[in-house]
């Protein structure tokens, strides 16, 4: 299976919302098998022809696509139109069949709806966008150019590295509220839950409980569906989030 439709925003027919596998590609090796990382080491007729074969599993196609080069920052993009830009990693639009697409491999991928004013956001959450609001800002930049109420949103918190094995220094640890680490005396690490945090986030951001849907994968537990940057020591693939509204 490439590809399971997020559930929880279901209930709209003309919205498009799925989380990519590492399954039924052409990739080989760390990258097998449906790698849609353009920026690994993986072959790029292999990654395009990945590309291809999701995008037809989905019924659009590549011209139809925005993504951009996540850089492990805040920054929110409202798109216009397709393509491919550099330094977001969040980003939201109203335009019809146009398919936001975020890239991870550890990270935690988020989307976001609102059925109100149909509006989209995905966002890519690394330990630092985390720490530094990415959900909030988002949300605050849906509502500033679409007048989005938050209580009004769906959300998806996606697939990325659980806490039992997001092992991490204080160094980073002290950017978290305690209630999102445990420290581990023996081994003199903390383990962050990044699900728990950016679940948090959303809550506190005005989502209600029942409108935010929690992804049971982990990407080092379930290792054989998707990718993990940290469990196979950088070489290996990206899968990918997607959400667009069809006319």
């Amino acid at each position: 299976m490439r590809y399971q439709p997020i559930e929880i925003f279901s209930f709209n027919d003309h919205l498009l919302a799925i989380e990519s596998t590492r399954n039924g590609g052409s990739s080989d090796g760390a990258y097998a098998s449906l790698n849609l990382g353009a920026f690994t080491n993986d072959l790029k007729e292999a990654v395009q022809r990945n590309k291809e074969l999701l995008y037809t599993d989905l019924g659009i196609n590549g011209d139809q696509i925005a993504s951009s080069f996540q850089c492990h920052g805040n920054e929110v993009l409202n798109v216009v139109e397709p393509g491919y830009y550099e330094g977001f990693d969040a980003l939201i639009t109203n335009k019809k069949n146009i398919f936001l697409q975020i890239l991870v491999a550890d990270c935690t991928p988020m989307l976001l709806f609102d059925p109100i004013h149909e509006v989209i956001a995905a966002i890519h959450a690394g330990w630092r966008g985390t720490a530094n609001a990415i959900v909030q800002k988002t949300l605050d930049k849906m509502n500033l150019h679409f007048q989005t109420n938050p209580s009004d949103c769906f959300a998806y918190v996606g697939t990325c590295i659980s806490q039992a094995f997001f092992e991490v220094d204080e160094d980073v640890a002290v950017y978290f509220d305690q209630e999102f680490y445990v420290f581990d005396k023996e081994k003199n690490k903390y383990f962050i839950d990044l699900k728990a945090c950016n679940t948090r986030a959303l809550s506190d951001a005005g989502l209600i409980k029942n409108h935010i849907a929690i992804s049971p994968f982990c990407t080092v537990k379930n290792n054989n569906l998707f990718f993990s940057h940290r469990y196979e020591k950088g070489t290996t693939g990206r899968f990918g989030v997607i959400i667009g509204m069809r006319k």
